[in-house]
């Protein structure tokens, strides 16, 4: 599906957003105060506008309400971010999404009209943390507070058997939604085909429920 994208902000965080969105097809009209950052982004966006968005004129000019999503990524001003938030909210956007360095700037965020925080700096701490604490943790990807999704090697005892011999969504609470082979990810599991070494699982529950079952 193809979204109407407005991205305010583009340091590191705000190009590298607006890269991946214009790998996925969608339209990006990118904004930022430097002249020489717009110029960047030129060639991979749709659209592109040098001003100041805590500027009450040039958001009204951007016409917010006609954006699927609206995107903040000021990463080096909070103040600028969060009358950004407050003001794109103010000429009706329909979704804002904010970024943030810490708990206190979430709340702040919300109060003042963001949809959704992000935190791409704790984001990335959590995920190195577990990464290299944990010899059979591959990647990791936390869907919320409770629930995870990594990516671990076969257990030596695990080889040969099957899933279904294993039992492990009853006994560990734990749903296996991948294999990943020579790097190829291979969606959905054979219950009846035995793993193996050169294997990797993906699966999906609660951290505490990995840590327990493949530690």
């Amino acid at each position: 599906m193809k979204n109407n994208i407005l991205l305010i902000g583009l340091g590191y965080f705000g190009m590298t957003v607006a890269k991946k969105l214009t790998e996925y097809k969608q339209d990006v009209m990118a904004v930022d105060m430097s002249e020489e950052r717009v110029d960047l982004a030129l060639p991979f966006v749709t659209n592109a506008r040098i001003g100041n968005a805590t500027d009450e004129k040039f958001v009204a000019s951007l016409g917010v309400n006609d954006y699927d999503f609206c995107i903040v990524g000021i990463g080096d001003d909070f103040l600028s971010s969060l009358q950004t938030t407050a003001l794109l909210k103010d000429y009706g956007a329909k979704y804002v999404v904010a970024r943030a360095t810490s708990d206190a700037q979430e709340k702040l965020l919300l109060r003042n009209g963001a949809d959704r925080v992000v935190f791409p700096e704790k984001t990335l701490a959590t995920w190195t943390a577990i990464r290299f604490a944990s010899n059979h943790i591959f990647d990791y990807l936390a869907l919320d507070d409770q629930f995870s999704i990594a990516e671990i090697d076969v257990p030596k005892r695990w080889v040969g058997k099957t899933v279904h011999e294993l039992d492990i969504r009853k006994l560990y609470h734990l749903n296996i939604i991948a294999l990943k082979e020579d790097n190829v990810l291979i969606p959905g599991v054979d219950p009846t085909k035995p793993l193996t070494a050169n294997q990797r699982l993906v699966v999906l529950g609660r951290k505490e429920n990995i840590d327990k079952c493949f530690q």
